[in-house]
């Protein structure tokens, strides 16, 4: 398994460690709920270094990108960072990644980690532009700042006033070395990333330094446990999950990212014909029932199996059942009442709307 620049720290800080997208992780520190309301409550650190960094470079850079995603790219600026995401040409979901306008000549796609290799495979494949595509995922090291106080921690180890809006970029200098710094985040909070290319020496020196300047906000180590709860209170997707290539972007409620009427794209075809005929929608569920409504379980109304939960826990902030699930679409409006099924046993649940959490 492969391990990242913070390996050792996290052994130190006895992190329980899984395999995950070829990585050995820490899934948590201390407890999963405990680091989950560290985020909510103040600040917590997550070591995300998985994740894929590929470089799109060249003269037709941009039309390489609104080729291959679904949003519109035209309307990036250096410095912007746009969520979006890559189709095949029946719709179904490539990947979910974030564009980073660089320059007008380069780009910086971030990638789920479990998705790198195919990603890469796949942009490769579909390059008629003449762009370079380079894959830098194993230079890069990338921590995630995230919660209320985010902000007051980074602005202790940079110079300048940090004033990124949501979902902007720029470059900085922390401890004499260049880093890529995004205001983007996974948890609904305000939250900051650090992307740097360094040795093990520099990343303890980072996270030295960090949890230094966040020592007085009790700042936490936090693992992929707590990161996939947040994420869920928020209903923020998961690939693998809730979206896969056997979902296209309209029923999983992403029709906001699809921009139908930019000039042609992979996939564009098929998902004007999704949108006028959609069957299913990817809904928010809740259950005041004792139940943890895991991946897989059936969603039944009268008896009939409607849908399927693609995301579920026991919310640490809300203490009930909360869930993602794909119901036909006639059951998807708000407040409409229906079953999770658990062991045969209906446990009544009803639609929300999202997210779980109201920021």
């Amino acid at each position: 398994m492969k391990k990242t620049t913070f390996y050792e720290i996290h052994k130190n800080l006895k992190a329980k460690l899984v395999e995950f997208a070829g990585y050995e992780m820490p899934i948590q520190y201390s407890s999963i709920i405990q680091e989950h309301k560290a985020v909510r409550s103040s600040v917590g650190v997550f070591d995300v270094s998985h994740m894929g960094e590929i470089f799109v470079k060249g003269p037709k850079a941009l039309d390489f990108i609104q080729y291959i995603t679904i949003n519109d790219a035209s309307k990036l600026f250096p410095g912007r960072v746009q969520y979006s995401a890559m189709c095949y040409e029946d719709g179904g979901i490539v990947d979910d990644l974030l564009v980073y306008k660089i320059s007008d000549q380069e780009f910086m796609l971030v990638v789920n980690a479990s998705n790198i290799e195919k990603d890469f495979e796949w942009l490769k494949s579909n390059n008629k532009f003449d762009v370079i595509v380079d894959n830098q995922s194993d230079l890069y090291s990338l921590l995630a700042i995230q919660g209320p106080n985010s902000l007051n921690v980074l602005q202790k180890l940079v110079n300048e006033k940090i004033d990124l809006e949501y979902y902007y970029f720029n470059f900085q200098n922390i401890l004499g070395n260049k880093f890529i710094l995004s205001r983007t985040g996974y948890t609904g909070e305000l939250g900051y990333e650090l992307y740097f290319q360094g040795d093990s020496e520099l990343a303890e020196k980072i996270w030295n330094a960090i949890f230094s300047a966040g020592k007085e906000y009790n700042i936490q180590p936090v693992g992929l446990g707590a990161r996939d709860s947040l994420r869920l209170e928020m209903g923020y997707c998961l690939y693998g999950n809730d979206i896969d290539k056997t979902t296209n972007p309209i029923e999983a409620g992403l029709g906001w990212i699809t921009k139908l009427n930019k000039p042609e794209f992979i996939g564009k075809s098929a998902l004007i014909s999704a949108k006028e005929n959609l069957t299913r929608k990817l809904v928010a569920i809740t259950s005041d029932e004792k139940i943890f409504p895991r991946h897989g379980y059936d969603i039944s109304f009268n008896g009939e199996i409607i849908g399927k939960v693609t995301s579920g826990t026991v919310s640490p902030i809300l203490e009930k059942a909360i869930a993602l699930a794909y119901v036909k679409k006639e059951f998807s409006d708000i407040d409409t009442q229906l079953n999770i099924l658990n062991r045969g046993k209906e446990v009544p649940a009803k639609v929300v709307k999202l997210p779980f959490i109201k920021k």
